[in-house]
């Protein structure tokens, strides 16, 4: 299981651990029952159980990973969940819908809470969409450039920006505004994770804020 990092200051160095060490690294002075300059705080972690989330796109190693790790260099896979956490995923042999398998990925939700009216469309929406011979492996064969995993994703995405009766999103515009910034927090979380399991400790100079950030924006706050 994946250990939390923790976040600790101390004579202004922000120290990142996963358990508050009794002593400083960088000074010496005691810590536990010591004077802390900020009480202990979590980091929040980049990755979430897939099916215990709703109308989101899931970004997760693909399956010839098989470490199931964001290394930077494999190749990753994509899927939309339903409003049970089921995934809905294109490969070579047509949609599959999947219950587990998708219990540590990236999720970029893809409503606000207050668009309830779509709420309760999504599964049928999902269902239709999939059910498109676009996705039949009879009609269309998968390719990895042109017609895969992502390309199933944003072209369902469109379909219900249709539905609302608001502009389309391009691949190049969605990747920028929703899948890159997650990246770049899952990078920067994945090299401090594994510096601090190499050397227990990693020390920078006081911050304002984490080198981990969080975004709040999906795709139904595009403006058209």
């Amino acid at each position: 299981m994946e250990q939390s990092v923790v976040r600790l200051t101390h004579c202004q160095k922000d120290i990142f651990c996963f358990s508050v060490p009794d002593n400083c690294p960088h000074c010496g002075g005691a810590l536990r029952g010591g004077r802390l300059q900020e009480a202990p705080v979590s980091l929040p972690s980049p990755f979430s159980n897939g099916h215990k989330t709703s109308c989101c796109l899931l970004i997760a190693p693909a399956h010839d990973n098989l470490s199931r790790e964001f290394d930077g260099m494999s190749d990753l896979h994509t899927g939309i969940s339903n409003m049970s956490g089921v995934v809905y995923n294109y490969t070579r042999s047509g949609v599959g819908k999947q219950p587990t398998g998708w219990e540590r990925c990236v999720s970029v939700p893809l409503v606000r809470p207050d668009m309830f009216h779509l709420l309760a469309q999504w599964d049928q929406y999902l269902e239709r969409f999939s059910e498109g011979s676009l996705w039949d492996p009879a009609w269309h064969r998968f390719d990895e450039d042109d017609h895969n995993c992502f390309s199933f994703c944003l072209q369902f995405i469109n379909s219900v920006l249709a539905a609302e009766g608001r502009s389309p999103l391009s691949r190049d515009a969605f990747i920028h505004s929703f899948i890159l910034p997650k990246m770049r927090r899952v990078s920067k979380y994945t090299t401090l994770y594994q510096h601090i399991q190499r050397h227990r400790y990693y020390l920078v100079d006081r911050q304002e804020d984490t080198p981990v950030t969080t975004e709040t924006r999906t795709p139904n706050d595009q403006r058209d």
